[in-house]
């Protein structure tokens, strides 16, 4: 099973509650809450890709930029001695 979903640039936890019986998430990497969940695979992906295209129609109606999230990335900075040529 995939522990993150993506859909149109914006990227998703997976989690499951065993007592619930309900998979749920959140889009990572952005200062928006934006959650979903559901009491199946198709129905979790469902309200996924619609809590996000509702994110980004809101920001539309709004006149805001949506943030991008930005996950999967990792900047380290070293001193210039430890630079391979």
């Amino acid at each position: 099973m995939n522990s993150i979903v993506a859909y149109k640039g914006y990227v998703g936890s997976v989690e499951f509650s065993e007592n619930d019986g309900v998979f749920y998430g959140s889009v990572m990497g952005v200062r928006a809450l934006i959650s979903y969940e559901g009491t199946s695979a198709k129905e979790f992906i469902d309200d996924f890709h619609g809590a996000v295209d509702d994110y980004l129609e809101l920001c539309r109606a709004e006149g805001k930029e949506p943030e991008k999230g930005h996950v999967n990335s990792f900047h380290v900075c070293i001193a210039p001695e430890l630079y391979i040529s």
